[in-house]
């Protein structure tokens, strides 16, 4: 095997409460019919890697029963599966004290695929990433180590960990969160973030988590202690500079090597609201590099005149299958998957998930409603934010958040 891929999948998601309140980060609704997990999967399987085990903790059945739909590959070849791998104490009564430690605690399954290399992804990002291109710099470079690296504006990295490179680009030091961040040599202006993406030897990965695990003062973290640790050892660890990532026959107004942390409630809803465009930064509609997910037989979506004559419209909004809009508007917004919206609604900036149902006569602006919500007819939300902060969580710049609830028929 040339590349066992390891997704790390366990995060909390805290910034993304309410919407981490019953899963994990990985497991949260993107885009109208995807789930955050389903990026670096894709990213994986497009770049012709196809052993990956998806390591899990927090709050994991959603993001487990995920996997499970959706990402089944045929159990005929040996080396293509998705295999979701929940913290199993196999070296110890603890769940997983870090990244590296969820990696140590696995090293059988290391082991037993013996691949020439262990791509280390997160899954809590949305990106298209090439990550054969990322393979082959390594390879060609001969590097024991390879950091997916984000330049960043000077004046925006104190807010993360810097990389400092020389003129090849190999890794010579690391700070988190510095005043005065290093500057990529030649381009005074930007500097180097990781992205949480690694691509190890897997000689050197199993000896560097091995040393890990057998110290009392570590994190048992890649980005706080193995890279740093193996940066100072003298190891030969690059940095991979992702603007050189591309993606095949990008559209217009695409970005060939899109990524977005989306990590907060703003956040995850300004990349949502990208989504809209006419020409989006990220386009789903690329088949060159399909975004991958549970495909179910759901209807397709419909709009249909109420019995008045209104009619159900959608403008500048993405609909999943399986919604009804009746008699309502729907403006700038996102819509997941078998939702039913009644009639003399409108709705606008939203980002609204699966099984939800909107009663007639409601105005809803700049709101995320979570899966399965039932909103009582004539109701008004984004419209009194003294109101909202009552009822809902608000976050400061206003936008109201909607925790899910428990499954329900819904009316038709």
């Amino acid at each position: 095997m040339e590349v066992l891929g390891m997704v790390m999948a366990g995060g909390r998601g805290k910034r993304l409460y309410p919407l981490t309140k019953d899963r994990a980060k990985p497991a949260v609704p993107f885009g109208g019919k995807y789930r955050i997990v389903d990026f670096v999967l894709s990213n994986f399987v497009n770049s012709g890697i196809y052993s990956i085990y998806v390591l899990t903790q927090f709050k994991a059945q959603s993001l487990v029963e995920h996997l499970q739909e959706g990402w089944q590959v045929s159990s005929l070849l040996r080396d293509y599966f998705v295999v979701p791998v929940p913290a199993q104490m196999r070296s110890g009564i603890e769940w997983y004290r870090g990244t590296a430690d969820a990696v140590y605690q696995n090293l059988h399954l290391i082991r037993r695929a013996n691949p020439k290399s262990v791509a280390v992804f997160g899954a809590d990002h949305v990106y298209k990433m090439n990550i054969r291109q990322m393979v082959e710099y390594h390879w060609q470079k001969g590097a024991e180590v390879t950091v997916a690296a984000l330049p960043v504006r000077i004046h925006e990295a104190s807010q993360f960990g810097v990389m400092e490179v020389d003129n090849e680009w190999r890794i010579v030091g690391f700070e988190e969160k510095p005043q005065r961040p290093k500057p990529i040599p030649g381009e005074p202006d930007w500097a180097l973030v990781s992205m949480g993406n690694y691509l190890f030897e897997t000689k050197v990965l199993l000896q560097a988590l091995e040393n890990d695990a057998s110290k009392t003062q570590t994190h048992h973290d890649f980005g706080r202690d193995i890279i740093p640790h193996l940066v100072k050892e003298g190891g030969k660890v690059l940095a991979y500079d992702f603007r050189r990532n591309r993606i095949p026959t990008p559209l217009k107004g695409e970005e060939p090597s899109y990524w977005r942390d989306i990590g907060t409630i703003n956040a995850f809803f300004e990349a949502n609201m990208e989504l809209r465009a006419v020409d989006p930064s990220l386009n789903l509609y690329n088949q060159s590099w399909p975004v991958r997910t549970v495909s179910y037989s759901d209807p397709p979506a419909k709009f249909v005149f109420d019995e008045e004559g209104r009619r159900g419209t959608a403008l500048n909004s993405i609909v999943a299958e399986g919604t009804i809009v009746t008699g309502s508007l729907l403006r700038n917004s996102v819509i997941g998957r078998n939702v039913r919206i009644h009639s003399y609604s409108v709705i606008e900036d939203a980002i609204i998930m699966s099984r939800v149902e909107i009663g007639r006569g409601c105005h809803l602006r700049r709101l995320i409603i979570d899966k399965n919500v039932s909103i009582p007819p004539e109701t008004e939300i984004g419209i009194n934010s003294d109101k909202d902060r009552e009822r809902y969580f608000v976050t400061e710049s206003g936008i109201v958040v909607i925790a899910r609830e428990e499954p329900r028929s819904i009316v038709p």
